[in-house]
């Protein structure tokens, strides 16, 4: 069928197709957190970009249908090079991902040389391979800790990497990234929403800026937030909203609120549920990794994944 078709067809239907399709082709979905609400309730696992990492290395599926954004996808592929893995839109990259090239990164690395490099994983390919080591906002603090080094190369998130520093004594050199949704946050929304839900903790991502940060109740990756959210009534959630979805739906009787409503990650948004379907049925669009790229960057992932 071709998309047009299933743009026209009913959420249940959808639904429904979408079963059948898994089924046939050995399927499974991985939706990231952020992700609209439909294609998060079709999803198989949700979760943030470590839990998908895992998953995809443990899932026994031929096909892996990654729902986030492209270095998701990539990462699926490095760390499973025997199955096949889709992204329904090869338009969902990460504009944080593309402040960095695998040739800047080498630059840096020479300006340094002898500094092990830890690469949050909303990166390319490309970038882990040229990195030591990769993490996510769940363990950067953990990955750094676990090196040998005085001295850390942090690319491409700055605010991550001074949230970091500020929990390690090592020194974290940052690169001048930044994720556009996390960055737009602000101390008067902070205050805003403080005053609207006096009685609601806040929690914001590390990805935010360090001044947010400090006026925060908790920090936390978004996997971290899902465990907050089991122990308190209500949360004022300080990243992309796409998480109230997911929060929600687990906990019907209580109350959570976006910091601010228009943390809004566009290229998150470039997924939705006829998209998934038509993937799944057409399995486009695949993700390839060269191998010498592969190889290199997949231990990084490695690395990652045991700490």
């Amino acid at each position: 069928m071709r998309f047009e078709e299933y743009a026209r067809m009913s959420e249940p239907s959808l639904v429904a197709r979408c079963e059948e399709l898994k089924r046939a082709r050995n399927a499974v979905i991985l939706g990231h957190n952020y992700q609209v609400d439909p294609v998060q309730r079709v999803s198989d696992s949700v979760g943030d970009s470590l839990v998908l990492a895992q998953l995809g290395a443990d899932s026994d599926a031929e096909l892996i249908v990654l729902c986030g954004v492209l270095f998701m996808a990539e990462s699926a592929k490095i760390l499973n090079p025997a199955k096949k893995v889709i992204l329904p839109s090869l338009s969902a990259g990460c504009p944080m991902a593309d402040m960095i090239t695998a040739e800047e990164l080498r630059n840096f690395k020479a300006e340094h040389p002898g500094a092990p490099v830890v690469c949050y994983v909303n990166t390319s390919a490309d970038v882990k391979a040229e990195s030591d080591v990769c993490c996510t906002s769940s363990n950067a603090v953990r990955v750094v800790e676990s090196l040998d080094a005085d001295e850390i190369l942090f690319v491409p998130d700055r605010n991550l990497a001074a949230y970091v520093a500020s929990q390690t004594d090592k020194t974290i050199i940052p690169w001048d990234g930044y994720c556009y949704v996390h960055n737009m946050f602000v101390r008067e929304d902070v205050i805003v929403a403080t005053a609207a839900h006096p009685d609601s903790p806040i929690v914001v991502h590390p990805e935010c800026p360090p001044d947010v940060i400090e006026m925060a109740d908790f920090v936390a990756s978004t996997e971290g937030m899902v465990r907050l959210a089991a122990e308190h009534d209500s949360l004022i959630v300080g990243t992309e909203i796409g998480l109230i979805d997911r929060l929600k739906r687990d906990h019907p009787g209580k109350r959570f609120y976006p910091l601010s409503a228009f943390a809004v990650c566009r290229n998150m948004k470039m997924i939705d549920l006829p998209r998934v379907v038509w993937a799944l049925d057409n399995e486009e669009h695949e993700i390839v990794v060269p191998d010498d790229v592969r190889v290199r960057a997949q231990s990084a992932l490695a690395r990652m994944l045991e700490c």
